[in-house]
């Protein structure tokens, strides 16, 4: 979608430095822009080679002044207006109120009229589908779901029954909501499973990424936060509580019954064991292994995790070894030397 200079600057309560009327239609780094794109610059560096660019314009947040005569447009944070104009000129897709002909809609079930349900779905009794809501097409919604208002569910998202979706909430393809909690006890020699009665309750504003598996509880409520954020291909077991506004990297897993406060951020590959408490605004970095709780504000790294500045302490350690051993050797090469062989007498100076 085109908009002038100045347009997306009102958008970005910004300041047009040069001309306000170009045309600017994509947004693009400045190695790849060309005539009509916008670009930003956060630093000298960034912006030499942006003004260099073929961009039209440059987003930027400090003072610079262009060499080529480029129009910039000053804001308060580049990478932030880049993050908000991204949706003035990539507009997400829209979709026309209606039900295709090959959904399946139980008739207890209560579809807003502007909502879309995409081919091949199927929504079951006693669901609730809010207002612009979108089904893309191949979901499954089980009986007794409340789902808001400009909710979107990618191809082939599954939520299982009595699951609760906030507004504004995007699950991408392949996710399963509410799938059976992973509980068993050992009975006569076998594992006998313990149903998961529970329920998932997502807040607003929450994205969950492609394939990634969100349990219901075994009993109340596995819940996800407001704002929250999470990537691809996470598990989320029986019970685990998510604060708001946290941000959970892809392939992490979390084990049942753990509750995490709000701004948390997770990153990539973590494991997260059982029945743990996380505070707020704790960090932990990619591949760690957390088994304790962790109070607030704490950043940890590892396997078992420990606070970052002695994780990256033993890890220096680690790779002095080779070097201590190699001098571990020579010491006791040279022990040996000065040890008297067995049997043998030790002299006396007379």
């Amino acid at each position: 979608m085109t908009h002038t200079a100045a347009q997306i600057a009102a958008h970005l309560d910004g300041e047009v430095i040069g001309d306000g009327s170009i045309s600017l239609s994509g947004f693009s780094a400045a190695a790849q822009a060309r005539p009509g794109d916008l670009t930003f610059a956060e630093k000298n560096g960034h912006f030499a080679a942006a003004d260099a660019s073929a961009a039209s314009a440059v987003l930027v947040s400090a003072h610079y002044a262009s060499a080529s005569g480029k129009t910039l447009i000053r804001v308060a944070n580049a990478r932030i207006a880049a993050a908000r104009v991204l949706p003035l000129l990539y507009p997400p897709d829209t979709f026309e109120p209606g039900v295709h002909p090959t959904a399946i809609i139980a008739p207890t079930a209560r579809v807003d009229a502007t909502a879309h349900i995409g081919a091949y779905c199927q929504v079951g009794p006693g669901t609730v589908i809010g207002a612009r809501t979108v089904l893309t097409g191949g979901n499954h919604i089980g009986p007794n779901c409340q789902i808001g208002d400009d909710v979107r569910l990618y191809p082939n998202v599954v939520v299982y029954a009595r699951t609760q979706i906030g507004h504004r909430v995007a699950i991408h393809a392949g996710t399963v909501i509410g799938s059976d909690g992973y509980g068993y006890v050992f009975d006569q020699g076998q594992h006998r499973k313990m149903l998961q009665i529970g329920t998932v309750v997502i807040g607003d504003d929450v994205e969950i990424g492609a394939n990634s598996a969100i349990d219901r509880a075994a009993l109340g409520s596995t819940r996800i936060g407001a704002g929250t954020k999470i990537d691809n291909l996470v598990h989320v077991a029986h019970n685990v509580v998510f604060g708001q506004h946290c941000l959970i990297m892809g392939q992490c897993g979390f084990a049942g019954s753990t509750t995490f406060g709000n701004y948390c951020v997770i990153a990539s590959q973590t494991g997260v064991t059982g029945h743990l408490t996380i505070g707020h605004q704790v960090t932990v970095g990619g591949k760690s292994g957390v088994t304790r709780d962790l109070e607030d504000g704490q950043t940890v790294l590892g396997y078992p995790a420990v606070p970052d500045k002695q994780a990256k302490r033993q890890w220096v350690a680690l790779q002095q070894l080779p070097e201590l051993l190699c001098r571990l050797r020579k010491l006791e090469k040279q022990v040996a030397t000065l040890t008297p062989k067995s049997g043998e007498a030790v002299g006396v100076e007379p």
